[in-house]
């Protein structure tokens, strides 16, 4: 009996607490909704820096703790090694052509975001003609500093036989 004549009581003050809640969830439903966004233009941005053979752009993109394993390296890497794919193939003369990304998921904890996609990436020569399609699986972690996002760890593979 006592509860009920409580709740009677405070019945205005947790309309407004459940009003409050409702704000908020919805505040930070969308902040993370904008975080998602920057993380993904972020992973276009990563890509035509590849094609544009911006180094260091590129290397803008990876915080100094990175530590992450590319499917071309037999161990995880650095940051000190991460634009080595990279200069392996504009040394012989190949670059990025063309690519598509298929965004696969994408969620954004406090100063963490994980991001999961896949890419074809097609290479071609100084004539222009193709020399090769790699197909991937790739996920980064990204970190949060001072107001910016930068990777901090990933991984990729090539696609399964049925191009998943």
């Amino acid at each position: 009996m006592v509860f009920f004549q409580l709740v009677k009581y405070y019945r205005p003050m947790l309309k407004t607490i459940a009003l409050f809640v409702a704000i908020t969830a919805a505040a930070f439903a969308d902040g993370s909704d904008k975080e998602q966004a920057q993380i993904w233009n972020l992973e276009k941005a990563y890509w035509e820096y590849v094609k544009t053979n911006d180094l260091e752009k590129y290397r803008g993109l990876w915080d100094e703790n990175f530590l992450g394993w590319p499917f071309v390296s037999p161990a995880p890497v650095r940051k000190d090694h991460i634009t080595d794919w990279i200069t392996a193939n504009t040394s012989k003369g190949i670059t990025l052509q063309t690519y598509s990304i298929e965004q696969l998921a994408t969620q954004v904890t406090g100063d963490l975001a994980m991001d999961y996609y896949r890419i074809k990436a097609t290479w071609a020569n100084s004539t222009g003609a193709e020399v090769r399609t790699d197909r991937l699986r790739i996920t980064h972690t990204w970190t949060r500093t001072h107001g910016t996002w930068q990777i901090i760890g990933g991984m990729s593979s090539p696609v399964n036989t049925a191009g998943r």
